[in-house]
């Protein structure tokens, strides 16, 4: 089971021009919606039908995707967003790390991560980091794409990310990826709440503004399941899709290294000049 970290407590949302108008984000008193309506960001959107299944197989992809990034110390602080049943905290503990927390706006999700004693509370992402801005967390990973914000929300989160933050500590985001020009698109026609699509270099862009440095920018793997013999047809096929496109961006003069479906980023807080 992995360490209860302190998450209870709320604040108001945040009001979206304050930062712009000069107010620090911890100031802001008003509330704020968000513009997501039927999928917020701080809930988790892909769990499959069956929720104990996505345990075992989120695993799977967690473990190829996440854990290179990872802080190598099993005792370092991480706060896993949109944790939904917990499938991101669930691994971390097994992997052995123990100062792991979890939270989620839906309490039915939470529900699950409960019953199987994982450290994972009912919280909105907002007001919790708002209330926790003094440097406590060595990692923040939301678990949901940050295109369930707005531009403007995610470079607000993660500002709240990086207050939160220790000197050095570190995000690890994802979006659907806008340079995939089968799936490009319609990522954002699929859902009323996917406000944008990213780069490689849209990506390292919103992290910057938002304070971050050290930005490193990687494909995330679909097909990791290496037990069944239609992973490998999968990553044959993408694979052969994705070199292609490459020349073919090369031809129009365009330098694209990332064309899964999904891009993620690693970034760092940068420690306080001297």
């Amino acid at each position: 089971m992995s360490g209860n970290l302190p998450i209870s407590g709320s604040v108001a949302r945040l009001d979206p021009q304050a930062e712009r108008a000069g107010t620090s984000l911890a100031a802001v008193a008003q509330g704020r919606k968000l513009a997501a309506r039927l999928e917020p960001f701080d809930s988790y959107w892909q769990a499959p039908e069956d929720v104990d299944s996505g345990y075992r197989s989120f695993s799977a992809y967690y473990r190829a995707n996440y854990l290179p990034h990872l802080p190598r110390d099993r005792a370092a602080r991480i706060l896993v967003v949109s944790c939904g049943p917990g499938y991101l905290v669930s691994l971390l503990a097994e992997v052995g790390y123990s100062n792991v927390a979890g939270i989620d706006s839906d309490p039915g999700k939470i529900e699950h991560a409960r019953r199987r004693g994982l450290a994972c509370e009912v919280a909105e992402a907002f007001p919790f980091l708002e209330a926790r801005q003094s440097a406590q967390f060595d990692a923040i990973i939301p678990e949901q794409e940050l295109n369930h914000l707005t531009v403007e929300e995610t470079i607000d989160f993660l500002k709240l990310c990086r207050g939160a933050l220790r000197p050095g500590g570190r995000v690890i985001v994802y979006a659907m990826n806008g340079a995939n020009p089968l799936v490009g698109s319609e990522n954002i026609a699929h859902n009323i709440d996917h406000f944008y699509n990213v780069t490689e270099h849209s990506l390292q862009q919103i992290l910057k503004l938002a304070g971050f440095a050290d930005v490193r920018v990687f494909a995330l793997k679909l097909y990791v399941f290496w037990k069944n013999p239609l992973n490998y047809v999968g990553l044959a096929v993408t694979g052969t899709f994705e070199l292609l496109m490459r020349i073919v961006f090369v031809l129009y003069g365009k330098k694209v290294r990332v064309l899964s479906k999904k891009i993620a980023a690693v970034a760092l807080k940068p420690a306080p000049a001297p």
